[in-house]
């Protein structure tokens, strides 16, 4: 069988293969950039930046807890103004490598979303991924964008008035119906859907009796939280029809293609750099195409959305 075609088309936009490097990962500088793309990523999202520059919060901010990560980072980033010159920087190095490059944007009101997203679009990145969703950062209305449908429409349709670019909504997964708020930000105007970001949680340190994180919740990422992302997957591919990126616990080329049958037409990689640097893309390349020769498949859009198609019923019936 000849090799097997990973490219996929996002919104116009070509990946050599659906592996993107999610944000905040190693997305501060250029040059970490880069060295992803030149490792084989298919797109590679720069960090979260917002207005003005920010802190964070204090140490301890990152936790192995055992079956993943527990951060609460905060969004520390540079500014809206020097991330837009690292973008620009950015974008000369990738464009020869022919690898996408993702701005991610937050903020605390709408209108500072919009601001964001003007000032970014100057760097001429090929998405705005608007970033409504961090669990543990506190929003104009004291919750994350994205916990209500109508505040996470409302950042979209600013986002979308205020660039040329398409932008990609990332949701979270610490609401009850993610498929509600899917259907209002492609209602509107969002080109892509992200999720997940990370869950929500708490880990406590029972000698003291204290939580571990200074900013005492934080979100959960790694391998114990991808069946969620699977599941929020699956149910915003059967409730819009813009394209979704899948993340959320993926380290290897099986995770990536259980997103993609799920309904994903593209995979956020964040756990495998933690466990497997940054070598992951390449790997998990391979093992992707490995597994579409095993089952026969030519391109992923032979299996994307599988797990949504009704198996035949056998023919025979067994009585109990």
């Amino acid at each position: 069988m000849t090799q097997p075609e990973l490219a996929v088309d996002l919104c116009g936009v070509r990946l050599s293969n659906p592996l993107i490097l999610a944000a905040g990962i190693l997305g501060t500088g250029a040059e970490l950039l880069e060295r992803v793309a030149r490792a084989g990523a298919g797109a590679v999202t720069a960090k979260s930046c917002g207005l003005e520059p920010r802190a964070g919060h204090p140490n301890p901010t990152v936790l192995d807890w055992g079956h993943g990560l527990i951060n609460a980072i905060g969004l520390a980033n540079p500014g809206v103004e020097e991330m837009a010159a690292i973008l620009k920087d950015a974008k000369g190095r990738l464009k020869p490598l022919g690898v996408p490059l993702i701005a991610s944007i937050f903020a605390e009101t709408v209108e500072g979303f919009a601001e964001v997203a003007r000032r970014v679009s100057k760097a001429e990145p090929d998405f705005i991924e608007v970033n409504i969703s961090c669990p543990n950062v506190a929003a104009e209305f004291g919750r994350p964008f994205a916990a209500d449908p109508d505040s996470a429409a409302a950042v979209t349709k600013a986002v979308k008035e205020a660039t040329h670019l398409p932008i990609i909504v990332k949701l979270s997964p610490n609401v009850t119906d993610i498929a509600t708020i899917a259907r209002a930000v492609e209602a509107a105007r969002a080109d892509v859907i992200a999720a997940i970001n990370t869950v929500a949680g708490m880990v406590i340190d029972v000698d003291c009796g204290q939580p571990i994180l200074a900013n005492r919740v934080g979100g959960l990422s790694g391998p114990a939280i991808r069946p969620i992302a699977v599941r929020c997957v699956y149910e915003i591919y059967q409730a819009v029809d813009i394209p979704i990126i899948g993340l959320g616990g993926v380290v290897d080329g099986r995770d990536a293609v259980e997103m993609i049958v799920a309904g994903a037409t593209a995979v956020g990689v964040g756990s495998a750099v933690y466990y497997r640097g940054v070598n992951a893309f390449g790997e998990m390349t391979q093992e992707i195409a490995s597994f579409m020769v095993e089952h026969g498949h030519k391109t992923l859009a032979d299996f994307k959305g599988m797990a949504h198609e009704r198996l035949p019923k056998s023919s025979e019936t067994s009585e109990v």
